[in-house]
């Protein structure tokens, strides 16, 4: 996918939560919960073993921002915080992007394992 069709380098100001200088934070368009919110960076490149330093410092500042966002809108229990890096991990969009999803108490029968759940049968341990 190139950056003229990529959705996250195309995006409207209007679409934009929260950003600084390196990355910005919207909303996922296909929430796993409600308040579920996406970090990304400007900078169009997929793998986050290529993020610079600074843009490492840029999205995990956004990340603690718009953890008090959510808290203040959604008063979730807890959080899911992560990315997909490869086709093989999930990834869809070639764009970096970090997940910020708030988690419900009794969204889930038995959320043990949490990020674990990726591999539903190594979930439980």
């Amino acid at each position: 996918m190139s950056k003229t069709d990529c959705p996250f380098c195309n995006i409207s100001n209007s679409e934009i939560l929260i950003r600084n200088e390196l990355c910005y934070a919207r909303l996922d368009l296909y929430p796993v919960s409600e308040g579920h919110v996406l970090i990304i960076p400007f900078r169009h490149f997929s793998n986050y073993f290529d993020v610079t330093q600074d843009e490492k410092n840029a999205i995990w500042s956004l990340v603690d921002e718009m953890k008090q966002v959510i808290r203040q809108e959604h008063s979730p229990d807890g959080y899911n915080i992560g990315m997909n890096v490869g086709r093989a991990a999930g990834q869809t969009v070639p764009h970096l992007h970090v997940h910020i999803i708030p988690r419900y108490e009794g969204d889930v029968e038995n959320p043990k394992g949490g990020v674990r759940g990726v591999i539903p049968v190594k979930q439980k341990y």
